[in-house]
């Protein structure tokens, strides 16, 4: 992984208000704070702005606002993982995992297992 994903990590990990992180004090704090609705709430608004970011780069040719709009949505990306227990590696061990498979087989092994796990509950 990237030594700025690494570092970016364990920032947002210290800034949980378990780990001491004030919500007074730091924007990532007060996010963790406020729950998985605001995180999740926050990656709609962040992937909107990057899809139209995206759409205006088409037109105008020029795509700094799509960085930085990307950048954002990488950003609060990284929370929501870490609200839910997961780290930048282990995406990155899971699209290692996919390397040299199809995206349709890809998507049509996952429906094949989410199957068998309906019904395993069943």
């Amino acid at each position: 992984m990237s030594h700025t994903l690494s570092r970016l990590a364990a920032v947002i990990e210290a800034r949980k208000p378990a780990n001491g992180g004030d919500p007074e004090k730091s924007y990532v704090s007060r996010l963790f704070d406020k729950g998985d609705d605001a995180i999740l709430k926050k990656i709609g608004e962040e992937a909107t702005e990057t899809v139209m970011a995206a759409k205006d780069a088409r037109v105008s040719g020029e795509a700094s606002k799509l960085l930085y709009e990307c950048a954002d949505l990488w950003f609060h990306s990284m929370i929501m993982l870490a609200q839910f227990g997961l780290t930048p590696d282990d995406v990155l061990n899971e699209l290692a995992r996919r390397e040299g498979v199809s995206g349709i087989e890809e998507k049509a092994n996952r429906k094949l297992a989410e199957r068998e796990q309906a019904e395993r509950r069943d």
